[in-house]
């Protein structure tokens, strides 16, 4: 969907707003109370009078009106505008977040560059799974359908015996912010095998998160598949994520490559 994606897909309809005549000194507590928010639309009753961002309010008295403060010269999207063009807007403009307007000026939503990047991801991952069904297709000559569902991290096979620890963090914050791909699952008749995302469902798990969203490809059940990566799961003795390895950085193979070539060049 996301390669046709428009505004209104990925925007977040329930928008906080703030008065035109709301105090400086109101605003700036919202600010301080809320879970990230940077800045609100500014809207008389639904329409759109402007923008507050906490910069906005650094410089100005408490008591002063946000209409004394606020940015005027804004830039909005609106519902039927491409994602594509949305993201170029927030890149090019440097704005975290884009009022979403209706023709007629009135407030329908807020896209922010979170959501965007959402898009991308989600364009992303169907297309690596194309690529997958298509290959095994190919090679098994059998018949591949695909689902889109909720997967307990208990019942998943990993295919990969081991993570780097440096790449952990980088999936947990994804994962706290929205920003992790789905999955990409074989279900090979009843056994849930992890074909992409062993690093995200580490992270997930130190996050105590019990299931995650996934591509799940479904092999035909009279096939009775053998696959090489379930083979190579069996050979590994990975039965369950409890037995993926953590792999520090600094014993990365690539880093001990480079730090004895830097020896031997002393």
């Amino acid at each position: 969907m996301a390669a046709n994606a428009t505004v209104e897909d990925y925007m977040t309809r329930d928008v906080a707003t703030v008065s035109p005549d709301d105090t400086v000194s109101e605003v700036s507590r919202r600010i301080v109370e809320s879970d990230g928010h940077t800045g609100f639309p500014v809207t008389d009753g639904r329409h759109v009078e402007g923008f507050i961002s906490a910069r906005d309010l650094l410089a100005a008295d408490d008591n002063a009106r946000v209409f004394t403060v606020m940015s005027e010269d804004l830039v909005v999207a609106h519902p039927e505008m491409k994602i594509n063009d949305a993201a170029r807007v927030i890149l090019r403009s440097g704005i975290q977040k884009l009022p979403v307007v209706d023709d007629a000026g009135n407030l329908v939503g807020i896209i922010s560059n979170t959501d965007v990047i959402r898009s991308q991801i989600e364009r992303a991952t169907p297309e690596k799974v194309g690529k997958l069904m298509h290959t095994l297709e190919e090679i098994h000559d059998i018949d591949v359908s695909e689902e889109r569902r909720q997967i307990e991290l208990s019942e998943l096979t990993p295919t990969q015996s081991r993570v780097y620890a440096d790449e952990l963090q980088g999936r947990s914050y994804e994962l706290e912010h929205g920003l992790a791909e789905p999955l990409v699952v074989i279900d090979n008749a009843g056994t849930l095998l992890l074909a992409d995302g062993h690093h995200r469902v580490m992270a997930a798990n130190r996050l105590d998160i019990e299931e995650m969203d996934a591509y799940v490809i479904v092999v035909d059940a009279a096939a009775e598949l053998e696959l090489g990566m379930q083979r190579t799961a069996e050979k590994e003795g990975l039965e369950t994520i409890d037995d993926i390895s953590v792999v520090d950085y600094a014993r990365h193979p690539l880093i001990e490559t480079t730090e004895r070539l830097q020896e031997e060049g002393r």
